[in-house]
C-alpha cells in the first residue's frame, strides 16, 4: 500500500475507486486499522485502489477533506467523495464500504 503526497494523490484520486486511509504514524487506531487495509490492498488490486496520506506531512490536502480525526477513511469514486467513515473499522464493513461502488 503506497503513502502518497499530494502530487501523486492529486495523480490518482480520479481513477476510479480510491480509499484514502488518512492516518499519522504516531495514531494507535492507525496502526490497528493498517494491516486491514493492506490484506483489503491485495483482495481489492484491480477493483480499487487503497492508498494513505500522512496528516503531519500532508496537512492542507487532509484540511481539503475535512480530516479532523483519524484514522479518517474517504472512499472516492472518479474523484468524488461517496462516503467517509472516522475511526477503528473492522473488514467485513471496509468491505461493504468497498463494495457499495463496485
Amino acid at each position: 500500500m503506497k503513502i502518497l503526497n499530494k502530487n501523486e494523490f492529486d495523480a490518482i484520486k480520479n481513477n476510479g475507486i480510491v480509499l484514502v486511509d488518512f492516518y499519522a504514524d504516531w495514531c494507535g487506531p492507525c496502526k490497528m486499522i493498517a494491516p486491514v487495509l493492506e490484506e483489503l490492498s491485495k483482495e481489492y488490486e484491480g477493483k480499487a485502489a487503497i492508498v494513505k496520506v500522512n496528516v503531519d506531512n500532508e496537512q492542507q490536502l487532509a484540511a481539503q477533506y475535512g480530516v479532523m480525526s483519524i484514522p479518517n477513511l474517504v472512499l472516492l469514486k472518479d474523484g468524488q467523495v461517496v462516503k467517509q467513515v472516522v475511526g477503528y473499522q473492522a473488514k467485513p464493513a471496509l468491505e461493504a464500504l468497498l463494495n457499495s461502488v463496485l
